[in-house]
């Protein structure tokens, strides 16, 4: 799992209704070496499939969701408590730095800001889908 948390991204795999896989590279920030957070607009695909299941699963990737590493089955969940929200913005901006300032910069000129989610990844758990 070491070469999980080091990695840059992750691929974060979630499945739609129909069974169908889709996957998307991700930031993420690790809070230890079972759980991840990662953040998404809050009106995007891989926050509507969550809605309806917590299936999931991660494997690292490059920015643009290539190189494939071992896949490792997970649960997600949105994360709706604000003290965890704001753990999990701590430690992305830890991770990120600058990139993740300009990004909150470009989100909050855009009015983008307000309309995220936080996502917690548990690893090594997985539910039927």
């Amino acid at each position: 799992m070491n070469s999980l948390q080091d990695a840059r991204y992750i691929s974060f795999a979630t499945w739609r209704r129909n069974g169908n896989e889709v996957r998307t590279p991700v930031w993420f920030a690790a809070i230890n070496f079972n759980t991840f957070y990662c953040f998404s607009a809050a009106d995007a695909g891989k926050v509507k499939r969550l809605r309806h299941s917590d299936r999931s699963r991660v494997a690292t990737c490059n920015a643009s969701g290539g190189n494939i590493g071992k896949w490792t089955e997970s649960k997600a969940y949105l994360v709706s408590n604000p003290e965890e929200i704001q753990q999990a913005y701590t430690l992305l901006k830890q991770k990120y730095g600058l990139q993740m300032a300009i990004t909150n910069l470009l989100s909050w000129m855009s009015g983008r800001i307000n309309n995220r989610e936080v996502i917690r990844i548990e690893l090594g758990t997985s539910s039927e889908g």
